[in-house]
């Protein structure tokens, strides 16, 4: 949905893609090969010496180590959890552990901070940046997402700067070993990530590469994303079309809900957050216009079943896109901690829904708050922590690249620069969607001077790394459903 900034398949897609990110990461191992395909540093009783990763990294206080295979080439994997305060203005309150991965090539190579804003994957994958400059690459779990949340939940404390904090003490740890220069990526709720650790600690990490992150100044002003709708791409007849086959799945509302209901009873699930299947399937449809941009290209219209096809024919297309499954209590519940920050800190768009009435019965639910159980409290902040973030973007950031979608809805409100901004970009790949990796779907003067920033920034030679398809991806853009 427009409301959760993720990306990705649904449906059995998703299950499939996690099963295999499961499967592949169940075997614990001790001992993968190193960098180079070497093995660790041993003594001659078979010990790892003191100079090897693996003892430097059990020796940081507050650091569990579990290493594991690895299935990138040149890479030694680590799962790593960190002792972390729950609020980090008492430190002698309580604790909870951050989950991390760790994946090391070598000590004097650059690191990258990837941060998701969502759970960690469960895989070892390459961000565009890591490609880019052959760099290590750490994944961090945001706060309050499982498994690294405290119990029971203090949920006033999943706030931006408690999450920043979270970073810059793992930073602070492992820059120990870690001496070269940090670069923070991440993309959507991640890149928001990164936008905010910088904010509050902008001498952590020496650049940050931002993807299709939103900016959510005025919350109240949200006409930006009904203009995008009235505008996206350069054909026609694809937007009017999305819009009408939105309009046409609720015109056949008991058809849609008969087979939501089958698929629900197979399935196990429930509806105790948003009462009822029918107040479920609606919000899909809410999604559906937006969902089909955010992961879709103009290319894909084609695709797309007729206004006038089956029954079946639309109900499926409506789970590809929308992901039906999101919005029952099992789709729900892993997403409780983003929808908390999206209601009390970060904004959510509310784009106006013409083209669906009358046909609408729960308009007024398109609303953070309707996805959080109703006995946690959420107050927003009326734009406070967004306004903040802003203002330093423009007066103070530096060593910023922000990258778009041409046709990514979340686009409509972006980051900017102002006359305090030094050293930062922004930048749009043309018709692309909510990508992660948009550096390399740039207009070759655009992508050059990414890369060359990129590059000087982590102080690696330019022209050093090739950009070239990467071998592994983030898996949980596979896992998300399209919200």
């Amino acid at each position: 949905m427009a409301l959760l900034l993720a990306a990705g398949l649904t449906g059995t897609g998703a299950t499939a893609a996690q099963a295999t990110a499961t499967a592949r990461t169940d075997t614990v191992r001790a001992v993968p090969g190193g960098v180079g395909g070497h093995l660790p540093t041993r003594d001659r009783t078979g010990l790892a010496q003191a100079d090897d990763i693996l003892v430097q990294l059990k020796a940081i206080p507050g650091m569990q180590v579990t290493e594991k295979t690895s299935t990138l080439p040149g890479y030694r994997w680590f799962w790593l959890t960190y002792r972390q305060p729950v609020d980090h203005h008492d430190p002698k309150g309580k604790w909870f552990e951050q989950r991390i991965m760790l994946q090391h090539k070598s000590a004097d190579r650059p690191m990258v901070l990837y941060t998701s804003g969502y759970n960690t994957p469960e895989t070892m994958f390459t961000s565009e940046p890591t490609s880019l400059i052959d760099g290590n690459q750490i994944s961090v779990e945001y706060r309050y997402f499982t498994p690294s949340r405290p119990e029971p939940a203090d949920w006033t404390k999943d706030t931006i700067w408690q999450a920043a904090t979270d970073e810059h003490r793992l930073i602070g740890a492992l820059k120990k070993i870690y001496k070269a220069r940090w670069i923070s990526t991440g993309a959507s709720k991640g890149g928001m990530t990164a936008v905010y650790h910088k904010r509050f600690y902008p001498r952590d990490v020496d650049g940050s590469v931002v993807y299709v992150a939103p900016n959510d100044v005025d919350n109240d002003q949200d006409r930006a994303y009904d203009r995008f709708f009235q505008t996206v791409g350069t054909d026609p007849q694809c937007r009017a079309h999305v819009k009408a086959l939105a309009r046409e799945i609720l015109k056949r509302r008991p058809a849609m809900l008969a087979r939501f209901k089958d698929a629900a009873a197979k399935n196990g699930w429930t509806f105790g957050i948003l009462k009822t299947p029918d107040r479920a399937f609606e919000n899909s449809v809410m999604d559906y216009e937006w969902a089909f941009w955010q992961y879709s290209l103009q290319s894909d219209c084609p695709a797309l079943p007729a206004v006038d096809a089956s029954d079946d024919a639309l109900y499926g297309s409506l789970d590809a896109i929308s992901g039906l499954s999101f919005y029952t209590d099992q789709g729900l519940a892993q997403y409780i901690p983003y929808f908390y920050q999206a209601g009390t800190q970060l904004g959510w768009p509310t784009p106006q829904f013409t083209h669906l009435r009358p046909l609408l019965r729960y308009e007024s639910s398109y609303q953070p708050r309707t996805y959080v159980p109703a006995d946690i409290p959420m107050r927003f902040d009326r734009g406070k922590a967004m306004r903040d973030i802003d203002r330093w973007v423009r007066e103070h950031g530096s060593r910023l690249l922000f990258v778009y979608g041409g046709n990514d809805p979340w686009g409509s409100e972006p980051f900017r620069l102002g006359k305090g901004s030094r050293d930062s970009a922004v930048l749009t790949a043309p018709g692309m969607n909510h990508s992660g990796r948009l550096i390399a779907r740039l207009d070759a003067d655009d992508k050059a001077d990414a890369i060359a920033d990129l590059q000087r920034w982590a102080d690696v030679k330019p022209g050093a790394r090739a950009l070239t398809a990467p071998p592994a991806d983030d898996v949980l853009q596979l896992q998300r459903p399209p919200l």
